[in-house]
């Protein structure tokens, strides 16, 4: 852990309650900072998460020093990250409706952990955090915090300050010479982790406009990726992926070669109109890059090793696991007993997937696991194993009881009526 202590200035002196703050050094938090200051009376200490966004980690830890915090906390949270949050998701295979893998949704509750943490640390009365109060995020990051500390108190300046909009932000960044990244060549706003880059806003608030092929940073444009397929293989071992193409990684690094290895073939792109946990729709474009790479890996394994029932009741449970990491209930009871069943699962899924990777598209042309359930002989459509088809008859004939029962007396029912 990496921290900065900012020395006390004059106006610092007298005691004030202590609040930390979620900082990412963006627009919104780079506002709340000063209006923390300025019109609650905090002193505000900074926690900005490492989740591999690289240079604006520290970019951040610095501007919230310059702009007035008494103390800047730099975690390095990206093994953790994606060992404790990231690969138990995965297990569950979950998306939520459909498309989503979940990338911002699982950063929240170890961002909100440590605020928490560090709030313990501190001495500090409350957190506080940059989340709209239309937004999912809010109820992430407070639903956290209620849980691991029911008695903490939460300040969420979209819902109590005059400000109307980024604009407004814009010009109070202006009026006190804080500099923010929003810009007229990119009216957007953006979430980066390990496992993706979200972007919402601006001119995407229109679900009919394409996004502009310049916003991506994780994949190239599918069009100019590479003329010749990649092949790669992914080694699972109960239930989390452990080396690419034969190299044993550790989780971070290993979804960072898999970010690596997508990115170039323009694999991880998505566009939707999702459901927000507050009633309301919006749009987000999405690039998963490692994360959809794994995702059909791990399905790939899956198909040899899960038994059929298993494997179809894990994923209607998968449907319920993402809708409880959207809304942010990571640290509700009802998660962490699913997770319980879904890691029990997870302990067959062994062998190895090899997917080839072209223009965007990512599709499963091998897999092989020590213990498959798969019988070559018994699917095999020459004679011979342990299945005799003319048992068949039987089984569908029973299976077919009471359809045939339905179908009887709605024929008896439209007799008598013609009568």
């Amino acid at each position: 852990m990496t921290q900065i202590q900012a020395s006390p200035n004059a106006d610092q002196t007298a005691a004030k309650p202590k609040i930390v703050l979620a900082y990412s050094g963006g627009l919104d938090t780079s506002i709340i900072l000063k209006w923390l200051q300025t019109e609650r009376g905090y002193d505000v200490v900074c926690f900005t998460a490492d989740l591999g966004q690289g240079d604006e980690v520290e970019e951040a830890r610095l501007k919230a020093l310059n702009t007035g915090a008494v103390a800047a906390y730099a975690l390095d949270l990206k093994e953790e990250f994606v060992r404790d949050y990231v690969f138990p998701m995965f297990r569950s295979s979950a998306l939520y409706e459909g498309y989503y893998l979940l990338g911002t949704s699982i950063a929240r509750p170890l961002i909100a952990k440590k605020m928490i943490e560090i709030a313990a640390q501190e001495g500090a009365v409350a957190v506080s955090h940059g989340a709209t109060g239309k937004g999912n995020d809010q109820v992430r990051f407070e639903m956290t915090a209620y849980a691991l500390q029911p008695d903490i108190v939460t300040v969420a300046p979209w819902r109590d300050w005059d400000f109307q909009g980024r604009a407004d932000l814009e010009a109070f960044a202006r009026e006190n010479d804080i500099p923010v990244p929003t810009t007229k060549k990119d009216p957007w706003s953006t979430d980066a982790n390990m496992l993706h880059i979200s972007y919402e806003g601006g001119i995407l608030e229109d679900p009919w406009t394409e996004a502009p092929a310049h916003m991506f940073k994780l994949t190239v444009n599918p069009e100019d990726a590479p003329n010749e397929p990649e092949y790669v293989e992914v080694d699972f071992v109960n239930g989390d992926p452990v080396s690419i193409n034969g190299e044993k990684l550790s989780p971070a690094e290993l979804l960072t070669r898999a970010n690596e290895i997508g990115g170039r073939n323009g694999v991880g792109r998505i566009d939707l109109v999702e459901n927000r946990f507050v009633g309301m729709k919006s749009r987000g474009v999405y690039e998963t890059p490692g994360g959809t790479l794994l995702y059909h890996a791990r399905r790939a394994v899956e198909s040899l090793t899960l038994d059929r029932e298993v494997l179809h009741q894990r994923d209607a449970l998968g449907v319920k696991y993402a809708e409880l990491v959207y809304n942010g209930f990571w640290f509700a009871p009802e998660r962490e007993a699913l997770q319980v069943y879904i890691d029990h699962v997870a302990q067959s899924v062994t062998g190895t997937a090899r997917l080839k990777l072209y223009k965007g598209n990512c599709d499963v042309v091998g897999r092989k696991a020590p213990r498959s359930l798969y019988d070559k002989d018994l699917v095999s459509f020459e004679a011979g194993g342990d299945y005799n088809q003319h048992d068949a008859g039987a089984f569908i004939k029973l299976n077919a009881l009471r359809m045939r029962v339905q179908a009887r007396v709605e024929a008896r029912a439209e007799e008598a009526a013609k009568k």
